[in-house]
């Protein structure tokens, strides 16, 4: 295994960007190791979150594993996320919740193409305020797709999506655009 810092980096980085639970398997095909070193460093990773000065920790289950916040933050999160949601959206969540609401049901990935940053903590503002949904992939498992909630159809006053100004115009764009990316490598 290369240098155990960057392999640690790396997997810190990619738990992070993933934000959702994520099969070991696929942390050894993205980082380019066996098995054996990844659990190795999986072990190595948990350990120095366990650390007293840091604020996360590595959970398991069934061959995934997720970074979380530690639970004895749990009062501070929770303070913070009731603030956040008796704010008014920020632009980044009224951009993603357009997004969504026109081309749902979409992947966080697509979503993150269409926007050029993550938005983990945006859709999860979203989900937590039920003004988005998500379900799994069909396509991918242990991924899933998020689309406008009806609480979102109730709140624009309209009976579905369809009737948002320009929808079909949008859906077109995006077939286009599908249409276009699937000729292309490694898509």
């Amino acid at each position: 295994m290369e240098n155990i810092n960057q392999k640690l980096a790396a997997l810190e980085a990619l738990l992070f960007v993933h934000g959702e639970p994520i099969e070991v398997e696929k942390i050894c095909r993205v980082l380019k190791i066996e098995r054996e070193d990844g659990d190795r460093l999986l072990d190595a990773f948990s350990l120095r979150l366990k650390e007293k000065e840091r604020g996360l920790v590595l959970i398991s289950d069934s061959g995934r594993v997720q970074l979380v916040t530690k639970p004895d933050f749990g009062d501070i999160l929770a303070s913070f996320i009731k603030e956040e949601l008796t704010q008014d959206l920020t632009p980044a969540s009224l951009e993603a919740l357009a997004i969504i609401a026109y081309l749902g049901p979409i992947s966080r990935s697509r979503l993150e193409y269409f926007r050029g940053v993550n938005s983990f903590f945006t859709l999860r503002n979203l989900m937590l305020r039920g003004l988005v949904e998500r379900s799994p992939d069909p396509k991918r498992p242990s991924s899933y797709l998020y689309k406008a909630s009806l609480e979102t159809v109730r709140h624009l006053g309209i009976e579905g999506v369809q009737q948002m100004p320009e929808y079909a115009k949008f859906r077109e764009l995006l077939k286009g655009f599908e249409e276009a990316t699937e000729s292309l490598p490694n898509q």
